[in-house]
């Protein structure tokens, strides 16, 4: 029951929300606007030999996501360790594996994912400045990195306060980059409980992951 949408808690504003523009140059101001929100964050089918492509078996707690997704590598192809043991010096190369319809699927995400990509890479350097740290402190650690685009599709349920879209997580990454359409359905978790949050289609979501918090 924990971890099934709450629709009697009221719904966080965008105004709580920390929005900031990057549009610009960097200055004092966005640094330290995107500092004071990190801050607030601490207080094709894929298989297990490919771990790209489409995917609709996600679980929370033994109870199916309702959800389908596909993932994909921004850097196409990727080395990545051939095992999870830290001694394993093997490597193998996982490959994108993109439908061949719609015609302009495979260009249309490729170019998203780049400037998203160019969006975190700006807000590590602002990050950076935030904490006293030249902004391209972490650069270095990301020249070689498994950055990836997930798009999320979540069908219609006719029982909908009783199902997860997608369930409660960390993200384990650096940062995630999140575009919302103007339905809504993402929760934060604020003083013990799970609240949600009003979309903005104007603005993105980012989220401080843990390898993030783990490097500061």
């Amino acid at each position: 029951m924990e971890n099934r949408p709450n629709v009697n808690v009221a719904a966080i504003g965008p105004e709580e929300v920390p929005v900031i523009d990057l549009s610009g140059d960097i200055d004092e101001r966005i640094v330290e606007e995107v500092g004071n929100a990190c801050k607030e964050k601490k207080a094709a089918k894929r298989d297990e030999v490919n771990p790209v492509g489409y995917h609709d078996g996600e679980h929370t707690k033994n109870v199916r996501d309702w959800k389908e997704v596909y993932d994909f590598l921004i850097d196409d192809s990727t080395l990545i360790p051939a095992s999870p043991d830290p001694d394993c010096q093997e490597l193998r190369t996982i490959t994108n594996p993109w439908p061949e319809n719609p015609s302009q699927f495979r260009v249309v995400c490729q170019e998203y994912a780049r400037e998203m990509e160019k969006l975190a890479f700006k807000l590590m350097e602002i990050i950076c400045l935030s904490l006293g740290l030249p902004g391209g402190r972490l650069k270095g650690y990301f020249e070689e990195q498994t950055s990836f685009l997930r798009i999320n599709h979540y069908p219609p349920c006719p029982f909908s306060d009783l199902t997860l879209g997608c369930g409660r997580h960390k993200d384990f990454d650096f940062l995630t980059v999140l575009a919302q359409d103007d339905v809504g359905g993402l929760e934060v978790k604020r003083n013990g409980k799970w609240v949600p949050v009003k979309p903005d289609p104007t603005a993105l979501i980012i989220n401080v992951g843990d390898i993030c918090q783990v490097c500061f």
